[in-house]
């Protein structure tokens, strides 16, 4: 096995994993989905482009790489579900299950970072969408993530 072959295999299970790290991150909100699945594009798009495909034409998933890849941006709808989730585990967390009160402030202090991430973000607006429309298709491989 050549050090090329080596590389494809260690890339693929690095999209992979980081595809299931996103997938945990969609239902806990103190782990990102949108980074991991930023990183699961790059790690596919290096080693399989039917893998990187699949991957930005996934129906859920998809949208929102192409949207952050083109736009930097992300829906509004996914900052409120997020923001919605991040503190209602956390707060539920804080309040009854944690009684430590540095373990209270550590969920605080997280909820406010990721808070604050979020609100930094761009948010996506129907112009960005329309112009996504409009442009032809091209080469799906071009963009930040490409190598």
């Amino acid at each position: 096995m050549n050090l090329q072959t080596v590389r494809r295999w260690l890339l693929m299970l690095s999209g992979f994993l980081a595809l299931a790290l996103a997938m945990v991150g969609v239902f806990v909100p103190v782990l990102p989905t949108t980074p991991f699945l930023l990183l699961a594009a790059a790690c596919f798009v290096r080693s399989s482009p039917r893998l990187y495909a699949w991957l930005i034409h996934h129906r859920w998933f998809g949208s929102h790489i192409r949207h952050y890849r083109e736009h930097r941006a992300v829906s509004l709808t996914a900052k409120v579900t997020a923001l919605v989730l991040l503190w209602g585990v956390i707060g539920a967390s804080a309040l009854f299950t944690v009684s430590a009160l540095w373990v209270r402030l550590s969920l605080g202090a997280i909820a406010v970072a990721v808070t604050l991430h979020l609100l930094h973000l761009r948010t996506l607006t129907p112009e960005m969408v329309r112009s996504e429309r409009r442009a032809p298709d091209g080469d799906e491989g071009a963009g930040p993530l490409s190598a």
